[in-house]
């Protein structure tokens, strides 16, 4: 059974001008429910995870910061929300969802986390949203539980995952994977292990061709016995955020590639949902939603 995580602090409320971004939380599993993709069962809750999960990816200094509301202005602005005590507990229970994802990944082939792919969050500092990395506290995590050896990180979000590849920077276990609008934030980009970068309204066709030849081609190179994949929708052309020109049905079949190479080679996958942003938040949701049908039709 398709396994889910969950949590009411994912619809954290934010005051006006930071809403928006919260919706999609409240909306999705309506969503997959009502259409009957999931049912109640599908969905877990996760909780609060010991700190010693979140420390071996994030410092020390930072972390306390952010749980005694204690970070620079500066530091703070970057984030971009209100920093509160409700939201930094958000971010740590997301990160237990990715954790406990990872687990459920091993026995089922997959599982997922409606919120998470906090990619910009870097191991001593937020920005973008992102306080703390989950899928890298994810893979963190199995590496220390010794349930998976080399991870591969496929991030397809429009933005790169800026924060992942300065935390497993000339670290050979983690293999990083970025394919972004070449023209989105952030401006000054890191050096993941491979990063594309894509020319402003890149379309389905071109998209999906370089995806479809590298993908493959990384996986027998890198031969990775786990796979964090974020797939957020922000890379269609509707976006507010996104620059590039993919269509609610490229992106599916995106989701669709990535998800059947993982199910025919066996390697677990993890996903974390990721940036959406369209206007209409229909939109958003249908194309999140098809990440969801996908796994149902695809593991189960």
């Amino acid at each position: 059974m398709l396994q889910i995580a969950f949590h009411p602090i994912y619809k954290h409320p934010l005051p006006d001008g930071h809403r928006f971004p919260m919706l999609k939380y409240e909306l999705l599993p309506k969503q997959l429910i009502h259409e009957g993709t999931c049912t109640d069962g599908n969905f877990f809750k996760p909780e609060i995870p010991d700190d010693s999960h979140i420390l071996r990816v994030h410092s020390e200094a930072y972390y306390l910061d952010l749980l005694h509301l204690t970070l620079e202005p500066k530091a703070a602005r970057k984030i971009g929300f209100p920093l509160s005590k409700e939201l930094v507990k958000r971010e740590v229970i997301i990160a237990d969802g990715t954790i406990k994802a990872s687990e459920i990944a091993l026995k089922n082939g997959i599982a997922m986390n409606i919120a998470g792919g906090t990619h910009h969050a870097y191991s001593n500092r937020g920005e973008a949203f992102c306080l703390l990395n989950d899928q890298a506290i994810g893979a963190r995590y199995l590496q220390n539980k010794k349930l998976a050896d080399k991870i591969l990180v496929v991030d397809l979000d429009v933005h790169q995952g800026n924060g992942t590849a300065e935390i497993f920077k000339n670290d050979t276990s983690v293999f990083t994977f970025s394919m972004h609008g070449k023209s989105n934030y952030p401006f000054k980009k890191e050096e993941s292990d491979l990063d594309i970068a894509l020319e402003t309204n890149t379309t389905n066709d071109r998209y999906l061709s370089i995806l479809k030849e590298t993908l493959p081609k990384l996986i027998a190179s890198e031969k990775p016995d786990f796979i964090y994949y974020l797939c957020g929708v922000d890379v269609i052309a509707s976006d507010k955020l996104g620059k590039l020109a993919l269509t609610v049905s490229g992106c599916k079949e995106r989701d669709r590639f990535v998800l059947q190479t993982c199910k025919d080679l066996e390697i677990p996958i993890m996903c974390s949902m990721g940036g959406g942003y369209s206007p209409d938040i229909k939109t958003i949701i249908d194309a999140h939603a098809n990440t969801f049908r996908l796994a149902q039709h695809i593991f189960f």
